[in-house]
């Protein structure tokens, strides 16, 4: 029997995109109370079914595929520059190609303006009017208003006109690093992205019996199933460990093991990587917020990923891909040199507390990696970070390995500048072995 939070769920799937939806109505029309519509309209918006914009509501929106995730729509244009919408409200859900800044004369304006930009003007009227006829969205500044022609245009061509009260350039730079934000989460992989799609995954049943198990494992050569009730949420595991030496008319529920570790699709690969090295877990189910199944991730599918991310260029640049690009290999072996560039610093110009763990940390795991041939994940860490250190000081880091397992390695960091120590750290770190 399906839920109601499920039945809502498939209403909010089956409204066309640009419709608006509220807790109310969701109520009234399922005959739900409030609460309930409220939490699936929150699981709607968590599976990017709906955006919720301030003065405009929620609305039905078209999920955004993978690759065009550095795109924004218009919907969080109105978001990150806290704007008003003054028409076009239907096509919010849209995403713009570009941006245009209307700082020229109109004809050369009009040249760069096309289907799919937003244009970015202050108060020049046939400008507006001109980029909604080419099929361009608008974004007026100075907290101007525009002709309720062109506002009832952008109704006729479900495209925003949208009011900021900020100027051009500040409404620039936001939209600009709001895509840059974009750029470097599309980087993060989550279990979303690797994970084996519930189409083609194989599961139990809670009432087959063990028999089914020796079927599934026979066509997949896998050893462990996720087991399912009748509404396909997940309430166990079956491993070969679990059926061994058991009669094969044995019900699965009988034998499996109850509330196994579980993951969403937003969870990140590492995240999901140290619970299976913690754990040793070779396959965990992926589960959505009914905790019903959607998929399964294995370790071979962890460590592909992993993989796959050394080899991949960063488009998107965080403050570990600065730190990683300036620790460089002494000639002395096992050390590694840094210059503190002005990224790398707090507001007094010395190098931050947070540039330093990662320094010894990308330090100490580049040492494995040298040793062991092995990645690291960090189970715990001890920083004492004594002296300040300048801007365009050179440090150099020492890690040593102190003590190393089949799983774990203990690992003495201790950090120089012009050979007086600045800092030290000791880490417990779990093996990923390659």
């Amino acid at each position: 029997m399906v839920t109601k939070h499920e039945q809502i769920i498939q209403h909010i799937i089956s409204l066309e995109v640009g419709h608006k939806i509220s807790v109310r109505q969701i109520a009234k029309d399922l005959n739900v109370s409030d609460g309930t519509a409220y939490r699936a309209i929150k699981e709607a918006e968590n599976q990017g079914l709906v955006s919720t914009i301030e003065r405009v509501g929620t609305i039905r929106i078209e999920k955004k595929k993978k690759e065009n995730i550095e795109r924004l729509t218009f919907a969080e244009i109105v978001n990150i520059i806290d704007g008003q919408v003054l028409g076009g409200k239907a096509g919010l859900y849209k995403t713009l190609s570009k941006f245009v800044i209307g700082a020229m004369q109109l004809d050369a304006m009009m040249r760069y303006t096309e289907a799919g930009s937003l244009l970015i003007v202050g108060n020049r009227l046939k400008a507006h009017e001109l980029a909604l006829k080419e099929g361009a969205a608008v974004l007026i500044t100075g907290g101007f208003d525009t002709e309720e022609q062109i506002k009832q245009l952008a109704d006729e061509k479900e495209l925003p006109i949208i009011s900021t009260s900020y100027d051009t350039f500040t409404v620039a730079a936001m939209i600009n690093r709001a895509i840059y934000d974009q750029l470097i989460k599309k980087e993060i992989v989550f279990v979303g992205d690797i994970a084996t799609p519930i189409e083609e995954t194989s599961y139990l049943r809670s009432k087959e019996t063990i028999s089914k198990w020796y079927e599934l494992n026979e066509n997949s050569t896998h050893t462990r199933f996720p087991v399912v009730d009748e509404k396909m949420r997940v309430i166990g595991m079956v491993s070969s460990k679990d059926i061994v030496g058991k009669d094969k008319n044995v019900l699965i529920d009988k034998v499996m093991s109850k509330k196994p570790q579980v993951v969403q699709s937003k969870t990140s690969l590492a995240s999901v990587s140290h619970t299976m090295v913690w754990q040793g877990i070779e396959v965990i189910p992926v589960v959505n917020g009914s905790h019903q199944l959607q998929g399964v991730v294995s370790r071979q599918d962890v460590l592909k990923a992993l993989q796959q991310i050394q080899r991949q260029p960063q488009v998107g640049e965080t403050i570990e891909d600065i730190v990683s690009r300036n620790l460089v290999t002494s000639e002395e072996e096992g050390i590694f040199e840094s210059e503190v560039t002005p990224q790398m610093t707090n507001q007094l110009g010395t190098l931050s507390n947070g540039v330093f763990t990662t320094l010894i940390t990308e330090a100490s795991s580049r040492l494995m990696q040298q040793m062991k041939r092995a990645d690291i994940t960090i189970e715990n860490l001890t920083v004492y970070f004594n002296k300040p250190v300048q801007i365009e000081s050179k440090l150099f880091i020492k890690p040593e390995l102190l003590d190393v397992g089949r799983l774990y390695a203990k690992i003495d960091v201790e950090v120089y500048n012009e050979n007086t120590i600045v800092g030290k750290g000791l880490i417990m770190a779990q093996l990923i072995n390659r």
